[in-house]
C-alpha cells in the first residue's frame, strides 16, 4: 500500500489528515485498502470549575470488506484522571463529584462505505456508547444509540473531511439524565511535504438536553503532525491545541492532545 493510500484510510476515519498530491488513485477506484490502526490520543483539559483532566483515548480501526462495501469498525476507548467532573464530547452530563480516575463510556460506530466513488468518500452506519464508566463522573450511566456519518475528498494540496453522529440514550441509570448528543468534527489537512503536514480537527458538539446557555462546545484551534517509519513500522504523529470560544459550565478552557498512530496493513 502507498503511503497516500494509508493516509487517506486514517483520515476517513476521522483520525488523521494528510494526503499526498501525486496519488497514483484513479478517479473511480476507493484508495482504502485492508488495514488495522491504533491511534493513541492523550489530551489535556485545562480551566474548568472543577479542576483538570487527563483523557487517554485508545481508538482501534478495523476495516473489511462484504462485496461492494468498506465496512470500518473504530471503537472510542477513554482512560481518564480528573479532578471533578468535566462536561466534554465524551461525557455530556457526567455526574458531580470528586476526583476519579479509570474508564470511562466506550463508543462503538459501524460504517458502511462504497468500494467505488466519484469525488467524495462517505460512510454512514449505526453508533453505540455503552455506560462502562467505573465512576459516575467519568460517564453518563446511560446506553446511547443513533447514527453516524462522514465524508472526504482530497484536495491535492491535503484533504477535507467531515465526521458527525447524533446519539439518544434508551436505557440505563433512571436517575442519570437523558442523552441527546450531536458531534460534528471538521477536519481541514495542508500537505506540507516530507510527511508534514498542518491541520485543524475541531469537535464541536451540542448536548440538547441542556439549557441554551450550557448547549455548546465550540473549540478553535489546530496543530501539526508528521508521518514516518520506524523499521518497517508506520506510524503518525500529531500535537494540537484548542480554546474553548463557546461552552458550557463545567467545560474546559482549553485542551493541548498529543496523538501517535500505529498503521497495520493485514495484505
Amino acid at each position: 500500500m502507498y503511503l497516500h493510500q494509508y493516509i487517506i484510510a486514517t483520515t476517513a476515519l476521522f483520525v488523521f489528515g494528510v494526503s499526498s498530491s501525486n496519488a497514483e488513485v484513479g478517479p473511480n477506484q476507493n484508495p482504502i485498502r485492508s488495514f488495522i490502526t491504533v491511534p493513541f490520543k492523550t489530551t489535556f483539559d485545562r480551566g474548568a470549575l472543577n479542576g483538570s483532566g487527563t483523557i487517554l483515548r485508545v481508538m482501534p480501526i478495523v476495516e473489511s470488506t462484504v462485496d461492494d462495501w468498506n465496512l470500518f469498525h473504530r471503537a472510542i476507548i477513554p482512560i481518564s484522571r480528573v479532578d471533578g467532573a468535566i462536561v466534554g464530547p465524551d461525557n455530556p452530563s457526567p455526574a458531580q463529584g470528586g476526583s476519579a480516575s479509570g474508564l470511562g463510556d466506550i463508543n462503538y460506530t459501524l460504517l458502511f462505505s462504497p468500494k467505488n466513488y466519484d469525488t467524495f468518500i462517505w460512510g454512514v452506519g449505526p453508533t453505540i456508547t455503552m455506560p462502562s464508566a467505573n465512576s459516575d463522573q467519568l460517564g453518563s450511566g446511560k446506553w446511547s444509540t443513533g447514527i453516524a456519518g462522514m465524508v472526504l475528498t482530497d484536495t491535492g494540496w491535503g484533504n477535507l473531511a467531515v465526521r458527525a453522529r447524533q446519539i439518544w440514550s434508551f436505557s440505563g441509570d433512571s436517575k442519570r439524565r437523558d442523552v441527546s448528543q450531536m458531534v460534528i468534527e471538521p477536519i481541514v489537512t495542508y500537505n506540507m511535504g516530507d510527511g508534514w503536514h498542518l491541520f485543524t480537527d475541531m469537535i464541536i458538539s451540542a448536548n440538547w438536553k441542556a439549557n441554551n446557555n450550557n448547549r455548546w462546545i465550540v473549540p478553535l484551534g489546530g496543530g501539526f503532525g508528521r508521518s514516518f517509519k520506524i523499521g518497517n513500522q508506520r506510524i503518525l504523529s500529531r500535537l494540537e491545541a484548542y480554546y474553548n470560544v463557546e461552552k458550557p459550565e463545567g467545560a474546559s478552557d482549553y485542551s493541548v492532545s498529543f496523538t501517535i498512530q500505529f498503521v497495520f496493513p493485514t495484505y
